[in-house]
């Protein structure tokens, strides 16, 4: 069953009526609704491009973190073939909230990894939604440095609201943790391309996406802190989470302005949550084009393409 966000509802109202008509013409209704069913879904349609035409940076983060938007699974199981995860950090123990491990990306060997959220309650409790735990980032670590040991490009796909703030995880050193995986990224000697899928949140995205090309999803978000979190340390009430979101400059649109990202991966009408299988391609497309990019490159040059890129952020306005 489809999940309509609140401002959706326009186009809720208008595909429960061409449900209702589908359900009375099987049952056997002699009246002929088969051009009213059409002129309702033409009209649907259209009011879904008029609507996510010009979406507020708060409506793109309700869409980028809509429940049935595609995961790091879903663009692994159809991306990666053959893909064989690693587990566990070496050092304490296993973090699902991040997966990753090795496959062929279009036949080419790849070390790929994601943020999880899960797709039920069951799944969301397990990969603990998507937030890593310092374990998880010392996994990442361990994956990079395989990668870049046989020379393999690494793909990164990011989907979290942020690291793990649990006593636990600070405990168990999560700064430095995030620290280092940041480090690894900018070491490596292979090409590496991340895309922000969803939600790319604070040091916790930053830890994974440090690479080479930076893709995002056309209504993703990627911010230092949640809106809500943003609302609640300026004004000191989270339900400003909207002025907050405006105010921070979150967008796909904006961070290409920038100069924080490299290049927008346009989502189906409706947002990737619409057609997963349209995005899916859609973002494989981008990552091989990116990866095409980086071609021929030594690590040297890889190293230093990916340092000027980060040391240019904010120097392009």
């Amino acid at each position: 069953m489809r999940s309509y966000l609140d401002f959706e509802k326009p186009v809720a109202e208008l595909e429960a009526k061409v449900e209702e008509l589908r359900t009375l013409g099987q049952s056997g209704d002699a009246v002929s609704i088969g051009e009213e069913i059409t002129r309702l879904e033409a009209k649907a349609s259209r009011a879904l491009d008029e609507l996510y035409a010009s979406l507020t940076p708060w409506q793109k983060t309700q869409v980028a973190r809509h429940p049935q938007r595609p995961h790091f699974t879903d663009y692994c199981k159809a991306l990666i073939e053959d893909f064989t995860p690693l587990a566990g950090d070496r050092k304490f123990g296993e973090d699902e909230a991040i997966v990753g491990g090795f496959g062929r990306f279009r036949g080419e060997p790849v070390c790929v990894m994601g943020q999880e959220k899960g797709s039920n309650t069951e799944t969301r409790i397990r990969h603990n939604f998507g937030m890593a735990k310092p374990e998880g980032y010392r996994k990442a670590v361990r994956l990079m440095e395989l990668a870049d040991r046989f020379g393999l490009p690494v793909l990164s796909f990011v989907d979290t609201a942020g690291a793990y703030p649990g006593i636990g995880a600070e405990e168990r050193g999560q700064a430095e943790a995030i620290a280092r995986s940041t480090e690894a990224c900018l070491a490596l000697g292979t090409p590496s391309v991340s895309v922000i899928i969803g939600e790319g949140g604070s040091g916790g995205a930053i830890a994974l996406a440090t690479a080479n090309k930076v893709l995002m999803l056309e209504h993703a978000i990627y911010s230092v802190i949640s809106p809500e979190g943003a609302a609640s340390i300026l004004w000191r009430d989270s339900s400003r989470a909207q002025d907050a979101a405006t105010n921070m400059k979150i967008t796909a649109q904006d961070l290409l302005r920038f100069g924080v990202i490299d290049a927008i991966i346009r989502e189906p009408s409706g947002g990737a949550h619409r057609d997963p299988a349209a995005a899916v391609a859609a973002t494989g497309d981008a990552v091989a084009a990116a990866l095409q990019d980086l071609a021929g490159k030594s690590p040297d040059e890889i190293r230093r393409h990916r340092a000027d890129k980060f040391l240019s952020i904010g120097r392009r306005l």
